[in-house]
């Protein structure tokens, strides 16, 4: 019966991890419905990318008031929880503490997970005024309703909680609390329970050490649910991200021979391709749905923070117009988690289901509003791109439906018959010049 506690302990743990692992294959699975992408240049570029934006944070305290909690709360979060691999030791083996025996440095260690807790709660306390009392207008788009705005609230509350519970738990462990080392908060919160006879004490010991472990295993759960899967994903979408200049733009190699051969004088359009060498093309141009997109935009798409620096920085957006760059990623991360629940109740295969991206989420008037000068791309803190995902869609639109605005087909039209994108002859194109 002495087992029991553990016993229950490992069963609890088996399930978070085991539950946990399970979404993550199913996360990469989806990631893996996307196009292939060689991403193996410059890896040291790469590695320092992640190292700057992923870990430390360099592009996020370009805001210094929101990148400074930030920073606080990431921190904080990481480094307290180094302290769950003694809670589970101690919860599988029946001990107390364990690393208590290491001395001073135990102490010290466990003073400084104490003060940032206290940073981590201030800090989400000045996150929720900001969403909700000073109601910073990023955060109330007309996209962020329902599960958007509720899941930042959510993962607010949950921070709160656990953070409280390790105090609580400190405070309330008196064999710790006579240690006189590394109770540097909750020395203070232990009096408020000083008239409590011993076995009260040591149940609200017991009731927070259970619930914030269990906490923390409901809450890695809930992270594939969440717009916080970014604290795992950030390491890897920072290190796959594009090292492109900004706004240069990927030819298709179908259409980059097509020139080439027409450039060459000497070229036969219509021979047939040398023995060995295989003439294919796409199977489709552009994206119309999210198996289209390439593995690493799926990748943004999960990555997203919601945060909204994107949007605030669009200039179609600020002008009124329908356009929002979070919305293109949380679009695209609804519609491939439509796609993986399809093939999970398709036995493995997907089936159509007459959806796709285009249009039954991203609406053409969305994508014709981006005028493609990079500002989402520049503001994102983790390094998304949802620029790539709207020029393949109106590549699609172009090149497979012939479904450009008319005054784009109009200068497409000008740039093939005259040379230039206004309507004079050959001649007189420069004379645009005088007007």
């Amino acid at each position: 019966m002495n087992y029991l506690p553990n016993i229950l302990f490992a069963v609890a743990l088996i399930i978070g991890l085991g539950y946990f692992i399970r979404n993550i294959k199913k996360l990469i699975r989806n990631i893996k419905l996307g196009q292939d992408i060689d991403v193996s240049d410059n890896k040291s570029q790469r590695w320092k990318n992640m190292a700057m934006i992923a870990l430390g944070q360099s592009k996020m305290v370009r805001r210094p008031i929101a990148g400074l909690f930030h920073v606080i709360v990431y921190v904080g979060f990481i480094v307290i929880n180094i302290e769950v691999l003694e809670i589970i030791i101690d919860g599988l083996f029946g001990t107390h503490r364990i690393f208590s025996g290491i001395g001073t440095i135990y102490g010290l260690l466990i003073g400084i997970f104490e003060v940032l807790a206290i940073l981590v709660l201030i800090a989400v306390i000045v996150f929720w005024i900001r969403r909700m009392i000073i109601r910073v207008p990023r955060f109330w788009s007309k996209e962020m309703t329902k599960w958007p705005k509720n899941d930042a609230l959510n993962i607010l509350y949950f921070e709160m909680v656990l953070m409280s519970l390790f105090l609580i738990m400190n405070a309330t462990d008196v064999s710790f609390q006579e240690m006189a080392s590394g109770n540097i908060i909750s020395q203070y919160i232990a009096p408020w329970f000083s008239n409590l006879p011993e076995t009260t004490v040591h149940l609200i010991e017991r009731t927070a050490w259970w619930v914030h472990i269990l906490g923390i295993l409901v809450f890695l759960n809930y992270l594939y649910f969440s717009k916080h899967l970014h604290i795992l994903l950030a390491f890897p979408n920072t290190y796959y991200g594009s090292l492109k200049p900004k706004g240069e733009f990927n030819n298709l190699e179908a259409v980059t021979k097509e020139v080439m051969l027409m450039m060459d004088p000497n070229a036969d359009p219509f021979a047939a391709p040398a023995e060995g060498e295989v003439d294919e093309e796409p199977a489709k141009f552009g994206a119309s749905d999210v198996q289209d997109l390439n593995w690493v935009q799926l990748l943004n798409a999960y990555t997203c923070t919601e945060c909204g620096r994107c949007t605030s920085e669009c200039p179609a957006n600020l002008t009124g117009k329908k356009l929002s760059p979070r919305k293109i990623m949380m679009d695209t991360r609804d519609r491939l988690e439509e796609v993986g629940k399809n093939i999970d109740a398709n036995k493995g295969e997907f089936k159509d289901d007459g959806k796709q991206l285009l249009d039954d989420y991203i609406s053409r008037e969305e994508l014709w509003a981006c005028t493609s000068c990079n500002a989402c791309v520049e503001a994102c803190p983790v390094s998304i791109n949802p620029l790539s995902i709207i020029l393949e869609m109106r590549r699609y639109l172009v090149m497979e439906q012939s479904a450009a605005p008319n005054e784009l087909n109009m200068m497409m039209t000008n740039i093939e018959n005259n040379g230039a994108p206004w309507p004079y002859n050959q001649m007189d194109r420069l004379n645009w010049k005088n007007e």
